[in-house]
């Protein structure tokens, strides 16, 4: 396929005129005159997706403004302004922009956010992330003076990057930082991440989220090495931990691990488990109503075991049983109209690809509706951004996703983004 090209438009307007029928989300003025301000553009002859609950537009235009979407149509029935920018998506698919709700920023370059070149930043950010079509993303685990400067730095322009979204230093229970970060932590220099009691955990929390977190993260069960297993936090801390976020609006992220870490993470009342717990076997119908009742969401994260045990020199055998056990837990919670959270915990595992993901998630049953609302419209219902994010509407910031191929065909097709921007911008191309 061609790729997609950019140019102004020619004088005058395309015809304004609606045909009827057209959905009530295209539905817009868009005026003919007026100055063109530097981050309007259009682009046209897409294949719109709008949102997992939305009727396909074919032969699409959307037109953004001040890197807001004002106006979503057929080709001929959106009036683009004199000169406007345009992007022909010849054909492709175009979403609203992914979140990936699980990544990290513990490696190089990411721990010299404040002084690391803007380029060496912006090239990672688009290996990591963009060149993904992930447009926001929830940190759920770093340093936070790192981290905000980082978000500084994107917030300028400076460097090229999505949201981010940070609950900056994790909670881990006394004597349990996981063996399998405490080297990573120890070679950055983090101090300990382990709080002691409740009063300890809460004052920590309130710190961090006065300091800007957006959320907070407990390590309920951490995996310990020497005989210990899984060493799980006390309730009280838990509690004490979360008490902070939940008054502040924000979301609290459980580590949960096994199938007691699932059930303490209910009692402290958390938002997001940020793993399934496949080592517990499959969950029982009980357990996925208490999380659906309770509204707790799921990032599957399923790709992370296969990486995990292939480096621990595992039999393929018991991978296929974790993963199978894993997609059983996330199918469940959906099929009981739970949410699920798109995320890879990208930054502590190495793969930046997130194809295997989208594999994992299809062979576990999920239809492309459901992997596109774990992209967009849940993450953004589940943190605040349900009125501004996740889907290509009038009104809705101009986060976008330009796909290759159809994600209807192919769930695999998620991962072949020829163009991400945000606010309007460009923030990868895969033609350059």
């Amino acid at each position: 396929m061609v790729a997609p090209t950019v140019a102004p438009a020619g004088t005058g307007c395309r015809a304004s005129a609606l045909a009827s029928g057209v959905l009530a989300i295209v539905l817009t003025a868009v005026a003919c005159a007026g100055p063109v301000l530097a981050r309007d553009l259009a682009i046209v002859d897409a294949r719109i997706l709008p949102a997992p609950d939305a009727p396909v537009v074919d032969n699409g235009t959307v037109l953004v403004r001040d890197g807001r979407i004002v106006a979503v149509g057929r080709d001929g029935e959106v009036g683009l302004p004199d000169g406007v920018e345009v992007i022909d998506a010849d054909g492709r698919t175009l979403l609203a922009g992914f979140w990936n709700s699980h990544v990290h920023f513990l490696a190089p370059p990411m721990m010299q956010a404040g002084t690391q070149p803007a380029a060496q930043l912006s090239a990672r950010m688009r290996g990591m992330l963009t060149q993904w079509g992930f447009t926001t993303v929830f940190d759920l685990g770093s340093l936070g003076d790192n981290t905000r400067a980082l978000q500084q730095r994107i917030a300028t322009g400076e460097v090229d990057g999505p949201l981010i979204l940070s609950v900056h230093a994790p909670f881990f229970p006394a004597g349990g930082t996981p063996s399998y970060v405490s080297d990573l932590l120890q070679r950055i220099g983090a101090p300990s991440f382990e709080v002691a009691d409740a009063e300890a955990a809460s004052a920590r929390a309130r710190r961090q989220v006065e300091a800007g977190a957006d959320g907070v993260k407990l390590f309920i069960g951490a995996i310990i090495e020497g005989g210990t297993g899984v060493l799980h936090m006390d309730a009280g801390v838990a509690r004490a931990a979360a008490s902070p976020a939940e008054s502040a609006g924000k979301p609290v992220f459980a580590h949960p691990t096994d199938a007691r870490g699932v059930d303490l993470a209910l009692q402290a009342g958390v938002d997001v488990l940020s793993h399934t717990t496949p080592a517990a076997g499959p969950w029982p119908a009980d357990v996925v109503a208490r999380l659906v009742d309770g509204d707790v969401a799921l990032v599957p994260s399923l790709m992370l075991f296969e990486v995990e045990l292939a480096k621990e020199g595992a039999p393929a055998e018991v991978g296929r049983r974790f993963i199978a056990t894993a997609g059983q837990q996330a199918r469940a919670l959906h099929d009981a109209g739970g949410t699920l959270l798109f995320g890879t915990d990208v930054g502590y595992i190495e793969p930046v690809d997130p194809t295997r993901e989208y594999r994992l998630l299809a062979d576990a049953g999920l239809d492309w509706r459901a992997v596109l609302r774990s992209l967009t419209t849940a993450p953004a219902r589940t943190f605040g951004y349900g009125d501004s994010k996740g889907r290509v509407a009038v009104g809705f910031d101009a986060d976008l996703v330009l796909l290759d191929r159809d994600p209807r065909d192919d769930t695999e097709a998620f991962a072949d983004v020829a163009m991400t921007l945000r606010d309007g911008r460009v923030i990868h191309d895969a033609t350059q």
